[in-house]
């Protein structure tokens, strides 16, 4: 008669064997930003099917150099609201930026680098700023960005006295116009950025930190975390970014005018809000960022080429975007009462044998 030899940590292993996890399908299926991509590619090859230049070279080029401005406008605006704040003087600072370096470049004669250096300098100080308020001073970053919004617009017009600037020098047109090995030094700018967004925010303790604060503020800084600082930092970088994007559109059209980026913090927040980052702070990811900036610009490009007015082309775009915000709260109602279910299924596991079963204690 043969007798079972294995030892009870053998058993034990094979009973505990681990399941082998949800399968690539699944987990794609899962994705948060799924429905978003696919948007995106049915979108393209609808369009593309009917207006055949919609993938010309050309008219790609110029889809990439209109997503890099969207695209590094939505990181910074997605980087402020995942801290529970919002940016509206991103458009402004981007027209304001576009103008102090043309001046600079045109009417100082500074070389070209210290123009860029200046601006950004200008822009961080803005969004720093921003952020004392924000902290400091208990101001909603609502009010505090409006009044630059207004105040950017302003101090660029006055330095233009309303007369865009033209830039005669071809290395600054050359910032936005020029290609390497095809593809548009913006495009390029803003896979940079958008690459260095989610080092930081996926992989990087700090960025853990951001998505803590917007999350909750209050218990972050009772976990050791300096929240002012990630939220000062957050300002700092949206403005910083929304200088570069002046920049590339100054280059782009060879003109500092102050008139540019008219919109397009609206735009920035859409495209955050579509790929999935909350209003209310502490959800989102640079991967759903870039795609709602994608989706945005092939709408708007889908627009012009089918020969949309442009009346109806902002009532579009105002309806995705009433789309995405009720996704939006859908989505956090949702995980509200998943957690809500979580914590009362954690709570009765861990209430003590008394008071899980007290008729048990009375016999």
């Amino acid at each position: 008669m043969s007798t079972n030899t294995n030892s009870p940590a053998e058993a034990l292993g094979r009973t505990q064997r681990p399941q082998p996890g949800p399968g690539w399908t699944r987990r794609l299926v899962e994705t948060p930003e799924i429905g978003v991509i696919i948007a995106c590619i049915a979108v393209f090859l609808g369009v593309w099917a009917d207006k055949n230049r919609f993938a010309d070279p050309g008219n790609l080029s110029e889809m990439s150099r209109n997503l890099a401005e969207f695209g590094i406008l939505a990181l910074g605006e997605s980087l402020v609201i995942l801290t529970g704040g919002i940016d509206l003087s991103v458009g402004a600072l981007a027209a304001l930026s576009g103008v102090f370096s043309a001046w600079l470049f045109v009417q100082a004669g500074l070389p070209l680098g210290l123009c860029i250096l200046l601006t950004l300098l200008l822009c961080a100080a803005i969004g720093t700023l921003h952020g004392l308020f924000v902290t400091r001073l208990n101001v909603p970053p609502f009010v505090i960005t409006l009044v630059t919004f207004t105040a950017a617009r302003g101090a660029a017009e006055a330095i233009t006295h309303s007369v865009p600037i033209s830039i005669s020098g071809q290395a600054f047109m050359d910032l936005s116009q020029q290609t390497v090995l095809g593809i548009p030094v913006p495009a390029l700018v803003f896979v940079v950025v958008a690459v260095a967004a989610w080092f930081f925010l996926e992989r990087m303790y700090l960025g853990r930190q951001t998505y803590a604060v917007g999350g909750n503020a209050e218990a972050a800084r009772l976990a050791g975390v300096n929240v002012g600082r990630r939220v000062v930092w957050t300002y700092v970088t949206s403005a910083v970014l929304a200088g570069i994007v002046g920049i590339l559109i100054a280059g782009r059209l060879g003109l500092g005018d102050p008139s540019v980026a008219d919109g397009y913090e609206l735009d920035a927040i859409a495209a955050a809000v579509i790929g999935g980052v909350s209003l209310l702070g502490g959800q989102g990811r640079v991967i759903g960022i870039v795609a709602g900036s994608v989706l945005l610009v092939v709408i708007n490009d889908a627009l012009i080429v089918l020969n949309v007015s442009p009346y109806y082309q902002q009532i579009v775009l105002g309806a995705v975007l009433g789309v995405a915000i009720t996704v939006d709260r859908v989505r956090a109602k949702r995980l509200g009462r998943t957690r809500r279910l979580v914590g009362a299924r954690a709570g009765r596991a861990t209430r003590p044998p008394a008071e899980a079963a007290p008729e048990d204690s009375a016999r």
